[in-house]
C-alpha cells in the first residue's frame, strides 16, 4: 500500500500532466483559430464523432455531432449541395480514399476547400473518416485577380490580345467541324498619337476606355470584341445562322462615331476608324493566320479609302511581302549607306544665276536601278530608319558645300528636306547646330525644307526649334505649299524665309486662269511677308515667262535641270564660279 508521500507526487505528475495537456490544447485551438480551419472525424465501429475548430465562424452552422452534417448542405450553394454531401457521407462502402473539392456558401462571401479521407484496416474496410473544412476564399480572389490580368484588358474590361487569340483558335476548330466562316475585324482608330499627344496621357486614357466600353456592347455568344493594342481593338464574328455580320456592326460604330465621346472635362472627342478584315477559312486556315490577315488589311487601308471596309485577298498579301521585302533590304542599306545624294538646280529667274541646289536622296540597288523615294521614305518614317538616314543626308550634303565652296569658291544654297520624325526628335536641333559649328560653311548657305503638315500644327514645341535653327542663320523653307492646308494667314506667324510653291500649282499655272490668279497673288502676299519664293516643278518655256512676270524669285524643274549625280551638277558649280 502506498504511503501518503508516494500518493502526494502521484497526483502533482498527474496534475502537472493535466497542465500539460489543457496547454497544448490550448495552443491547438488557437492555431485552429488562426488557420481558420475545422476538422471532424467519425469512427464506423465506435459510431464517436469529434470535432474541433470554429465550424459557426466558417460555414454559418454549428458542428457538434453526425445530425449535424445535414446542415452543412443547407449552408453550401444549391448546385454544390449534391456533391459536397457525397464527400461529407458517413458510408463505410463509399469507395473513396481522398475527395477534394471548392464550394460556395450561399452567402457568396466565402469558398471552402473540403477534403475527405478513409483510415481502412488490412482487408480494406473503413475504419474511420476524417474530413478538413478550409477557407480559401482569399486564394479564390486573389486567383481571380491574376486570371483577370491575364486575359482581360484593365482598361477597357475587353479581353487582352492572347485570350482573344486562344478564343479565336477555338472558334476556328468549331467552324471548321461546321463548315461555315468566322469572320475577324481589326478596328484601327486613326492618328490616335496625335490625339493623344494633345489630350494628355490620363484624358487619352479615358477615351480609349469610353471607346472599348461601347464596343463592349456587341459581346454576345455569336460576336466577341477584345483590345489587340493600344488603339487598335478586334470582333470576330461566328454566326452559323448569318443573323449578325461585319457590315451590320462597322455601320453601327461608324454612325456611333458621328457623334464625339465626352471626357471628365467635358472636352468633346471625334473618333474615325481604320477596318480591315480577313475570313476563316478563305484567307488562312488557322486563327492567327486570319488575325494577321486582317491585320494587313488594315496597314493597306491606311493608304486607301478609310470609309471602306477592307477585305483581305491575295493581291493585298502579294503587296504587303513585297513592302515587307523592301523594308528588309532598306535596313541592310541603312546599314551600310547604301545611298546617293543627287542634286537638283534652282535659279533666280530675274538674273538667270544659280542659287543653289535640293538635294535629294536616292537608294540605288545591287543591280543599278533605283527605288523611288516616294516609296522607300515612307517605310523609313514607319519604322524609324529615317533617324539614321536623314542623319546620312545633312552630313553628306554638308559636307559637299563644304567642298565645293573650298575648291570652286562656291557661294550657293543646299536644300536639305527634313522629315517631321527627324524634327520631332529631342536632339535634332542641337545636333544639327553642334556638327554645323565644326564645319566652315556659312548657315546662311544652309536651307531646311520643312513640309506644310509639320508646321502648320503650329505647336509650341515644332515652333521653338525651328526658330532657334532660324536664329542660328539658316534658312527656313514651306516646302509643297499648295498640298495642304495652303493657308496664307499662319504664315507671318511662322519662323519661315522661303516659300516653295508646289508643283501641282505650276502644272495648270498658264492653262486655268484661277490657278494663275491663285498663284500670283500668293507670290505678291509672300513678297509682301519678306518671304522668298520659288517654284517647283517648272518644265515649260511658258511657265517660266509667267513666274517671271509675276515676280517669283526663283525656279526649279525639269526646264533648267533634272536630279542629277555629283559629277554632273559640278558643272554647274563651276560655272557659276566663273
Amino acid at each position: 500500500m502506498p504511503d501518503n508521500a508516494s500518493l502526494v507526487y502521484q497526483f502533482d505528475l498527474l496534475k502537472e500532466e493535466n497542465r500539460r495537456l489543457s496547454l497544448d490544447r490550448h495552443i491547438f485551438d488557437k492555431f485552429l483559430d488562426v488557420s481558420g480551419n475545422a476538422y471532424f472525424s467519425y469512427n464506423f465501429e465506435s459510431g464517436d464523432f469529434h470535432c474541433v475548430g470554429n465550424f459557426k465562424g466558417m460555414l454559418g452552422v454549428d458542428v457538434t455531432g453526425v445530425d449535424d452534417i445535414e446542415k452543412i448542405r443547407e449552408a453550401v450553394r444549391n448546385e454544390d449541395a449534391e456533391s459536397v454531401m457525397d464527400i461529407l457521407s458517413i458510408d463505410p462502402d463509399r469507395d473513396c480514399d481522398i475527395i477534394t473539392k471548392d464550394f460556395g456558401l450561399k452567402t457568396g462571401r466565402k469558398w471552402i476547400e473540403v477534403t475527405s479521407f478513409l483510415i481502412r484496416d488490412e482487408e480494406g474496410f473503413a475504419q474511420e473518416k476524417y474530413v478538413s473544412f478550409r477557407n480559401i476564399t482569399r486564394l479564390k480572389v486573389q486567383k481571380d485577380e491574376l486570371t483577370y490580368l491575364a486575359y482581360y484588358d484593365n482598361q477597357t474590361g475587353l479581353i487582352n490580345r492572347n485570350f482573344f487569340i486562344e478564343q479565336l483558335n477555338e472558334k476556328v476548330e468549331k467552324a471548321k467541324s461546321e463548315h461555315v466562316p468566322l469572320h475577324v475585324a481589326l478596328v484601327d482608330i486613326d492618328s490616335f498619337k496625335r490625339i493623344n499627344d494633345s489630350l494628355g496621357l490620363v484624358y487619352g486614357d479615358e477615351l480609349i476606355m469610353l471607346f472599348g466600353q461601347y464596343l463592349s456592347s456587341f459581346n454576345n455568344e455569336r460576336v466577341t470584341v477584345g483590345r489587340f493594342g493600344t488603339d487598335v481593338f478586334v470582333i470576330s464574328v461566328y454566326d452559323p445562322g448569318k443573323e449578325v455580320s461585319v457590315e451590320g456592326i462597322v455601320s453601327e460604330i461608324r454612325n456611333r462615331l458621328k457623334k464625339p465621346f465626352t471626357l471628365s472635362n467635358k472636352d468633346e472627342i471625334y473618333l474615325s476608324v481604320t477596318v480591315g478584315v480577313a475570313v476563316f477559312p478563305d484567307s488562312a486556315t488557322t486563327g492567327l493566320g486570319v488575325l494577321q490577315n486582317a491585320e494587313i488589311c488594315v496597314y493597306a487601308a491606311k493608304d486607301s479609302d478609310r470609309e471602306k471596309i477592307h477585305y483581305f485577298d491575295t493581291n493585298m498579301m502579294k503587296k504587303f511581302l513585297e513592302g515587307f521585302e523592301v523594308e528588309k533590304r532598306l535596313q541592310d542599306a541603312i546599314l551600310m549607306q547604301n545611298f546617293e545624294l543627287f542634286y537638283q538646280p534652282q535659279y533666280n529667274i530675274g538674273t538667270g544665276q544659280l542659287r543653289g541646289c535640293e538635294a535629294l536622296i536616292r537608294w540605288r540597288e545591287h543591280d543599278g536601278s533605283y527605288i523611288p523615294p516616294m516609296k522607300f521614305i515612307p517605310l523609313a518614317e514607319k519604322s524609324g530608319g529615317i533617324i539614321p538616314i536623314g542623319q546620312w543626308v545633312i552630313r553628306t550634303a554638308v559636307n559637299k558645300l563644304e567642298e565645293w565652296r573650298q575648291k570652286y569658291n562656291y557661294n550657293g544654297i543646299m536644300s536639305i528636306n527634313i522629315s517631321a520624325i527627324q524634327l520631332k526628335k529631342d536632339s535634332f536641333v542641337d545636333d544639327l547646330l553642334l556638327f554645323l559649328r565644326s564645319s566652315s560653311i556659312d548657315p546662311e548657305n544652309l536651307e531646311i525644307e520643312i513640309t506644310e503638315s509639320v508646321l502648320i500644327e503650329k505647336t509650341s514645341e515644332i515652333i521653338e526649334k525651328v526658330s532657334k535653327l532660324r536664329q542660328f542663320g539658316l534658312k527656313i523653307a514651306l516646302d509643297d505649299f499648295g498640298t495642304g492646308y495652303s493657308s496664307l494667314s499662319y504664315l507671318r506667324s511662322l519662323p519661315i524665309s522661303t516659300l516653295k510653291i508646289d508643283k501641282s500649282f505650276i502644272d495648270t499655272v498658264i492653262s486655268d486662269d484661277t490657278t494663275g490668279i491663285i498663284t500670283e497673288s500668293v507670290v505678291n502676299m509672300v513678297k509682301r511677308l519678306g518671304l522668298e519664293t520659288i517654284a517647283e516643278g517648272v518644265e515649260e518655256e511658258g511657265q517660266m515667262d509667267f513666274l517671271k512676270k509675276i515676280n517669283c524669285d526663283n525656279i526649279q524643274g525639269f526646264l533648267l535641270g533634272k536630279p542629277m549625280e555629283e559629277k554632273d551638277f559640278e558643272k554647274y558649280v563651276l560655272e557659276a564660279a566663273m
